[in-house]
């Protein structure tokens, strides 16, 4: 099955390791005291033993760091690993690979099309790798894959927007699209915090869990100073987190919400266990948030039945001048600009690589820096102020599907 979802990629195949023993000549002995080659027996097999052993852990070692880092490790070219977020866009006339007026799970604030937008070049635009190629998106193959499987978001706005765009990627494989329901009979929105899709004929639960911190947001301790409104538990995770537990293919995103207005000036500080931390910059907060994440990922989740992705800060562009309107242009820029926050895809990657159990960073956030003609802009629903962070659907969010599911079939899943 792999093979063949891989079959439009002549640059993209698994790099086997073989291993070769020199050559073992047979000479005849005889062997004059049997009784000390007995005696010495026992060590020699103990030493074997201990050979195995030690060569086992390094090569278990060895493939289990390929699957962590900042890095999806699964495409190779000839000779060497294939960094998948190392490329650019490329037009193509394929894409896009749904039509979200046709999704009935694409929210209509990133339908931009259906909001007024004109023109559709931003709809046409494919992710190229550099030294290897990103298969199409096979939407009955990868249907086939998730038989009886559970995939769930967690995470911000974006998190959702990767949610709704898998889903419509999903449904253009789907014979009876009323075999496809939210599980609670909810409208897609942004203001619940549980949303499920269900396909009923592949028994495929799609699940999207609203935490924007991914730690616990509450009151503050008590004797607080009166400018303290809330606190972020930096070491506690969100009270929700038991319903993540279990699944089969678990994405984490945050954040578009670490910034001063959402924080300090709303009046949420910090705190670890009984102790505000008022002085505590926002960075250091979110890599003790992310440290108390990478602990729950090694205590609660079995890696060897979930995949563990998190996914990195995806740019906005919004005008240096004013900051209350997009630059928006009607290609792909050729260089990187944007708000990156790159500090950010740092911290992820150093914490992913010091965890004790495989996990995977998607590092999009050089991707999406060139991508100033894919955001809403002012194609909202409804008509609002401009906005310069969401993508419209179809667009970029499609891409990290396709590089998610492309390690997922390439890793052996």
């Amino acid at each position: 099955m792999v093979s063949a979802i891989l079959s439009r990629s002549q640059s993209a195949r698994i790099r086997t390791q073989s291993f070769n023993s020199p050559r073992a000549s047979l000479v005849k002995r005889k062997w004059w005291a049997p009784e000390s080659f007995l005696n010495v027996l026992p060590v020699v097999l103990i030493l074997i033993a201990l050979v195995l052993v030690l060569g086992s852990v390094a090569y278990s070692s060895y493939f289990r760091d390929l699957s962590r880092g900042n890095l999806v490790p699964g495409l190779v070219d000839r000779d060497e690993k294939c960094d998948v977020f190392e490329g650019s866009w490329v037009r193509d006339g394929n894409y896009p690979l749904y039509n979200s007026s046709e999704c009935p799970f694409a929210e209509r604030g990133f339908n931009c099309l259906a909001n007024g937008r004109k023109d559709t070049e931003y709809q046409k635009w494919r992710w190229k790798p550099k030294r290897c190629d990103v298969p199409r998106f096979n939407a009955s193959e990868i249907l086939e894959r998730l038989r009886d499987k559970r995939v769930v978001f967690v995470g911000d706005s974006m998190s959702r927007t990767q949610w709704e765009s898998l889903i419509c990627m999903l449904m253009t494989g789907v014979s009876d699209p009323n075999s496809v329901y939210e599980v609670n009979g909810n409208q897609i929105s942004k203001t619940i915090r549980f949303l499920g899709v269900y396909f009923q004929a592949f028994n495929l639960r799609v699940e999207f869990f609203r935490s924007v911190y991914l730690v616990q947001q509450g009151l503050p301790p008590k004797h607080a100073p009166s400018r303290v409104k809330s606190a972020l538990r930096l070491d506690k995770m969100d009270e929700i987190n038991r319903k993540w537990v279990d699944a089969d293919v678990l994405i984490f995103n945050s954040g578009h919400w670490w910034t001063r207005t959402k924080l300090i000036d709303s009046g949420c500080y910090f705190q670890a266990a009984q102790s505000l931390k008022l002085g505590l910059s926002i960075t250091s907060a979110f890599r003790m948030a992310l440290n108390t994440w990478a602990s729950w990922v090694e205590t609660r989740i079995n890696t060897n039945k979930t995949h563990v992705f998190f996914r990195t800060y995806e740019p906005s562009h919004w005008s240096e001048s004013n900051p209350k309107v997009c630059e928006l242009t009607e290609q792909p820029m050729p260089d990187a600009q944007g708000n990156d926050r790159s500090e950010f895809a740092d911290i992820i990657s150093e914490v992913v690589r010091n965890m004790r159990v495989p996990a995977v960073v998607l590092n999009v956030t050089s991707m999406g820096a060139v991508r100033s003609d894919a955001h809403i802009g002012n194609w909202s629903h409804p008509v609002a102020s401009f906005d310069c962070s969401h993508w419209c659907l179809p667009g970029v969010p499609d891409a990290w599907n396709e590089l998610l599911f492309s390690y997922l079939l390439t890793d052996g899943w």
